[in-house]
């Protein structure tokens, strides 16, 4: 892959974890918090950042906005991962935190490349459409129907206006479900159960495999780096959807069918087209037995 140096906020949660199983050695520059946990006697469910290496910076980029400035002094262009999860926020965290980190993501983008700037390309999520059926395009509006959804709207939000006010260009990545980072394989343990509708089929939802995830967050980075001419927002996903039955059987996890309850939703089809006409997408990464390929094969990575 030949894209310029990233800067990642937030290299050591599950997406981190997978561009740096995937990105080759020295193109990423990795932020980890100065609190993450390091070395063998790690837990194994903790993410371990080396103690050493130019490649790693320990910062916190809500309290230490110079040392976010001097990272992204090295970098052509940002991209953040950083971001509060509904998992987080069910332990406590604060979702408000995305839309700080978003903006201390463009404050940072405004000092990068040596002071000349540096795009800043947001990890959003396809929950800011909420429960709107049909093929969603960034067009479709903004209709978030949970907290998490709001937050990243409100993130997406902030973030373009204080870009516009800045003169650094921002994209916010409104990514689908992730496989192996989502809450089917990703989550799965024995005694599973999954909705199922009164059609006999399972949620259908737009994917991505990690692999390909990578792959195109190295070409959209370096094409901002590059040309700059990124829209404001942009649906990341392979194309199609998957039912999340069909991925489990494909996975071979055993599943648990149950009545999908009210205001369940059926369908979250994300259109890729403008993605599409920036990279190469595969049409088949899509499919349930390439997501699991991905899947399988990059764990069996170990990341740096």
């Amino acid at each position: 892959m030949d894209f310029p140096r990233i800067l990642v906020l937030g290299a050591t949660g599950r997406l981190g974890a997978m561009l740096r199983r995937r990105w080759p050695a020295g193109q990423g520059l990795w932020q980890a918090r100065p609190d993450a946990q390091t070395g063998q006697s790690a837990p194994q469910s903790t993410p371990r950042v080396a103690d050493q290496g130019a490649d790693w910076l320990r910062l916190d980029p809500l309290s230490d906005s110079a040392a976010l400035a001097a990272a992204a002094e090295r970098a052509a262009a940002i991209l953040c991962l950083a971001g509060v999860t509904p998992a987080a926020a069910a332990r406590g965290a604060d979702l408000g935190d995305n839309a700080a980190l978003g903006l201390a993501a463009v404050r940072a983008g405004a000092k990068g490349n040596s002071g000349a700037g540096a795009p800043v390309l947001l990890a959003s999520s396809a929950a800011v459409y909420g429960a709107q059926g049909g093929l969603l395009s960034e067009a479709a509006r903004l209709a978030p129907v949970n907290d998490y959804g709001r937050a990243k709207a409100e993130m997406e939000i902030r973030a373009a206006a204080l870009g516009a006010e800045l003169g650094v260009p921002v994209t916010s990545l409104r990514i689908g479900n992730v496989a192996g980072a989502d809450a089917i394989l990703g989550g799965w343990r024995p005694g599973f159960t999954l909705d199922r509708f009164a059609d006999g089929r399972t949620p259908r939802r737009s994917y991505i495999g990690p692999a390909s995830l990578a792959d195109v967050l190295a070409a959209l980075a370096g094409r901002a780096a590059r040309r700059g001419d990124l829209p404001g927002c942009l649906n990341i996903a392979a194309p199609g959807t998957v039912e999340m039955g069909a991925l489990l059987d494909a996975a071979g996890l055993v599943w648990t069918p149950r009545p999908a309850p009210a205001g369940a939703i059926p369908e979250v089809a994300l259109d890729v087209a403008a993605l599409g006409r920036l990279v190469a997408l595969d049409p088949a990464a899509g499919t349930a037995e390439k997501l699991v390929a991905e899947w399988r094969a990059l764990a069996q990575k170990p990341a740096p």
